[in-house]
């Protein structure tokens, strides 16, 4: 039975946010079932808007949600994918072309073409976290999955490089190291969480994922299988946090629990009768009475929403001049996918579709076997894909040899960038 294979290989990531650092160890059986056996998460120390600002601390946070999955998954890993959502990423294609001369293509050509992007990669001061191709181009047509045997004069792929500041980035590998872990490598969650929330048909047709995280709201465009672009907003659900302990003259945990317990993205006829306590049951009044309180430390729902909704309207504003920058705009952008922690306010898909003027829908991650039903919610969407990409682990032409075979390659490239060009027109 499949259930009881032997597992064959473990995977282990870690998620390093600005809000929460999460961990997860996985197996794959002998027949390629991934199945969680373990994860863990606990609050971030050390890290501010995805940048390591106290190596101690945050080597600690790390090491200790990793040992929390670990006692769950009762093994031990040696090695972890990293996630990241600051470190300056950035996303392009890059075309990459060479001469056939009218003959026909063979398998070396295709091979050459690939060490001639490998030794064109220009980090450009930063460190280069990937480099995948996609589909290929030749004289007049484009979008070809499979070159052999064609003629042409010459020969084109796209390639997709996803980039970072290489000493923010060496910073959260050393965390990492001082955890006693290995790097395996280093996924932007972006592209982690595309690999978590996404369909294939999705990411083939075109479309735009919102994460939204505590300080940082990554705005990505896929298509044609791949990572087409990608914008990093200053700004997420933790700034909503201290503009509602602001406005209400309230700490910052009583702020989080209300936006959390009470807060909405749309108002109601109600919530100008609706009173709710700014204390949780059994906590007595701290510090001074809230801003518009009344004598039983309550505050006017209606007052929460329009402090909530005020954030997203700026929130909304920045993701649709981000969108409409990398290319996604026009009657062809249709869907619009919102994942990350703070995608998981109340009616938050509802307000984004009024908002952005297209569908609007909440990714969370897969039904994966073994997954915890705590962890099987939005803001744990990039730590799962983590673990579907390094289980995935699709080819990188940094790592192309001579001896490199395209028919091993993974069958989701077979489709990669289709309509990348394609957009250009559309978008």
């Amino acid at each position: 039975m499949a259930g009881d294979d032997r597992i064959v290989r473990v995977i282990g990531a870690v998620n390093i946010g600005s809000f929460r650092i999460s961990a997860m160890v996985a197996g794959v059986t002998e027949s390629g079932e991934l199945t969680v056996l373990g994860s863990g998460h606990r609050a971030a120390q050390g890290i501010k808007r995805g940048y390591v600002t106290d190596m101690a601390a945050a080597t600690y946070a790390v090491r200790d949600a990793v040992e929390r999955a670990e006692k769950l998954a009762n093994t031990h890993v040696e090695g972890v994918w990293i996630g990241c959502s600051g470190a300056g990423l950035s996303s392009s294609i890059t075309p990459v072309e060479i001469e056939i001369g009218g003959r026909r293509i063979e398998e070396e050509d295709i091979e050459q073409l690939l060490l001639s992007a490998r030794e064109a990669l220009e980090p450009d001061g930063r460190m280069v976290l990937h480099a995948q191709p996609g589909l290929y181009f030749l004289d007049g047509a484009d979008g070809i999955a499979n070159p052999r045997g064609l003629h042409a004069e010459r020969l084109g792929v796209d390639i997709h490089v996803m980039r970072a500041e290489g000493a923010p980035m060496r910073n959260l590998k050393e965390v990492v190291q001082n955890a006693h872990l290995e790097v395996e490598g280093v996924v932007a969650s972006p592209l982690a969480a595309g690999h978590a929330c996404l369909t294939a048909e999705e990411r083939d047709l075109g479309v735009a994922l919102v994460e939204f995280g505590a300080q940082v709201t990554n705005v990505s465009v896929h298509g044609g299988g791949n990572l087409l672009g990608l914008t990093a907003i200053g700004r997420g659900s933790a700034d909503m946090t201290d503009t509602i302990a602001s406005a209400f003259g309230i700490r910052r945990f009583q702020a989080e629990r209300l936006k959390c317990v009470h807060g909405s993205a749309i108002a109601s006829p109600t919530d100008h009768r609706e009173r709710i306590p700014v204390n949780g049951p059994g906590e007595e009044q701290q510090g001074p009475q809230p801003r518009g309180a009344d004598e039983q430390g309550r505050i006017s729902r209606s007052d929460l929403i329009s402090t909530v909704t005020g954030e997203l309207d700026a929130l909304a504003s920045d993701i649709g001049r981000a969108m409409e920058k990398m290319g996604f705009s026009g009657n062809n952008a249709r869907q619009v996918v919102l994942t990350g922690g703070g995608a998981e306010l109340a009616g938050l898909a509802d307000y984004m579709q009024a908002a952005l003027g297209r569908p609007v829908r909440i990714g969370r991650p897969p039904a994966l076997k073994g997954l915890a039903e705590a962890h099987a919610v939005p803001g744990f969407a990039p730590l799962a894909g983590l673990v579907l990409y390094a289980h995935d682990d699709p080819i990188d032409i940094r790592t192309i040899g001579p001896a490199h075979q395209l028919s091993h390659r993974p069958a989701s490239f077979t489709t990669a960038l289709r309509v990348w060009r394609a957009m250009k027109e559309y978008f």
